[in-house]
Order: C-alpha cells, then sequence, then structure tokens
C-alpha cells in the first residue's frame, strides 16, 4: 500500500512539538473545512489532514508510526510480520481512514460508504468581571459569533446569547469550558466547547493575586506609634483591625481566609501606608519642631557608612 507521510501532510518537522503539530492542524482544518471552503479538493484534504492529526497527537500511535521509519511517499508499505501494533478503536476527527491507517492501527473497518464526520473546534473568548463578582459568584450574557450552515449547505454568521455562570472563587486568567457551545461539527459530529478566558478588572481599593487580595492602607503616625482599631474595608465587608504599636511603613497584616473563596480560600494582605499631617498652620509647624527636639531620630542611619 501506498506510504503516507503525515507530517507532511500538517507541514511540520518529524521532531515537531505537541503544540505546534495542533497549531498546524487547526490551520489547515478552518482552511479546508468542506462547509467552508472554496477548494477543490476540500473535503479530501480535511480527511488527510484530519488522519494526521489523530495520528501525530497520540503519543502512542506516533510512536508506533515513527517506528517505521521513513519509507519515500509512494512506496508500497505493510508492517512487519508479527510487529505488535494496532489499536482497537479510533476516536479520531475524521471519520474516514485510508488504507496505510488501518494496516497499522486496526480495528476501524474500510471506511468506504461511511458518513464523514468531525468534531467542531473549541473556541477561545475572553471575559472580565469585578472582583466582587468573582468573590460572589455571577452570571454574565456574552454575547457569541460562528458559523453556522443552513439547510442549502451555505454557511452563515450567527449570534448567539449565552448565560454563562461565573462561580465564586474564580481567578484572573482562569479558563471556564462551556460544553458544547464551540463551533458545530460536521456531518454530525459533537460540537466544541467553549473556553472563557478570565479577566479581573481593576479595583480602586483591591488587587489579587491568586486567591489573595491586597490592600493598601492609610493611617496616621499615631496610630502606627501608639497601635490602634481601625476598620478595613474587605470583599465580604467591613473588620476591624488591630495595628501593633510601632508599626511602619509597609508593614504587612493578613486577614486570614479573607481573599476570594476557595478551598483553601485566600487571605487579604493589608499594607499599612503611614500618612503625614501636613504643617499648613503655625501651630502645625511649632508641633513638628516640638516632635523633632522630643523625639530624635535618624530615618537614614541604615544607609550612612
Amino acid at each position: 500500500m501506498e506510504y503516507k507521510d503525515y507530517y507532511a501532510s500538517l507541514g511540520v518537522d518529524r521532531k515537531a512539538s505537541a503544540d505546534e503539530i495542533k497549531r498546524a492542524y487547526r490551520r489547515l482544518a478552518r482552511k479546508y473545512h468542506p462547509d467552508v471552503s472554496k477548494e477543490k479538493d476540500a473535503e479530501e484534504r480535511f480527511k488527510e489532514i484530519g488522519e494526521a492529526y489523530e495520528v501525530l497527537r497520540d503519543p502512542e500511535k506516533r510512536a508506533a508510526y515513527d517506528a517505521f521509519g521513513q519509507p519515500k511517499p509512494g512506496e508500497e508499505f505493510g508492517p512487519p510480520p508479527g510487529s505488535g501494533y494496532g489499536f482497537s478503536q479510533s476516536e479520531g476527527h475524521a471519520g474516514d481512514h485510508s488504507d496505510f491507517f488501518e494496516s497499522l492501527f486496526g480495528g476501524v473497518g474500510s471506511g468506504r460508504g461511511r458518513t464523514f464526520r468531525s468534531r467542531g473546534f473549541d473556541t477561545m473568548a475572553g471575559i472580565e468581571i469585578t472582583l466582587e463578582e468573582a468573590y460572589a459568584g455571577t452570571t454574565r450574557n456574552v454575547a457569541m459569533q460562528r458559523v453556522e450552515i443552513d439547510a442549502q449547505g451555505r454557511p452563515q454568521q450567527k449570534t448567539r446569547q449565552l448565560a454563562i455562570r461565573i462561580p465564586a472563587g474564580v481567578t484572573d486568567g482562569q479558563r471556564i469550558r462551556v460544553s458544547a457551545q464551540g463551533d458545530p461539527g460536521i456531518g454530525g459530529g459533537a460540537p466544541g466547547d467553549l473556553m472563557l478566558e478570565v479577566r479581573l478588572a481593576r479595583h480602586r481599593l483591591f488587587r489579587a493575586e491568586g486567591r489573595d487580595v491586597w490592600l493598601d492602607l492609610p493611617v496616621a503616625p499615631w496610630e502606627a506609634a501608639l497601635g490602634h482599631t481601625v476598620g478595613v474595608p474587605t470583599l465580604g465587608g467591613r473588620v476591624n483591625l488591630r495595628i501593633p504599636k510601632g508599626s511602619q511603613t509597609d508593614t504587612q497584616l493578613r486577614l486570614k481566609g479573607r481573599g476570594l473563596p476557595g478551598n483553601p480560600p485566600g487571605d487579604q494582605l493589608v499594607r499599612l501606608k503611614i500618612m503625614t499631617p501636613p504643617a499648613t498652620d503655625a501651630a502645625a509647624e511649632a508641633l513638628y519642631q516640638k516632635m523633632a527636639a522630643d523625639l530624635p531620630m535618624n530615618p537614614r542611619q541604615d544607609m550612612e557608612g
């Protein structure tokens, strides 16, 4: 039988990574998709690249294919007798397979007369939510556009409205899979999934790192010097925080479990920022002068040689 160079079918090197193979397949599959392609040989090319991807994406199948070396394209080829290579059933994107494929992997039948079937592509999209929505969870209506095939077989651009449930505790960059809401399949094939990548909108007070939430908290000099209990905002409401006596700017305090929910939940990290009152009148200047005289200190002593 005729040898099939699956690497050539996808236009990749024999040392190509799994990601490179996937990218090549997606590019070619979109180009030769029988429902949208204008190429005369679109269906045959789509089957060809689907069969190549089915083999090269599977580490076991790829290793078996590579083990037989690299005969010249077109020369007669057959697996060595008793080689033991074979798979009981194929679950690839293409519905038909070549004799070459079946000789190597077996168990899929001749493929002649069967319906051409392919699973649809997964679709990527982004969604931006607030930190408050990430904390409590929310439902968002998302408008998605995709190509659908009408009764006459013509591609049509359609807009769908989806109500997407965003779970509580979702983090920045996390992906949410929405089953069967990606591109439609071919010949009754299953649709792909929708992959939503979450982005957290910038917040005026908080900054999220994973499930932890950071807050810069302004404090007065006497609150830091003497110690004080102050009210602090969190995503779950205001709580009291004890500022230790003698705290300095950039002192970090932790509110356990007050970040984004999860298992375990994140914490809220509070970073103190000491704010100095301005000397706007003579009385304020006199007070600062008295402090300089009564509380001598050199804040830069660690910088001196």
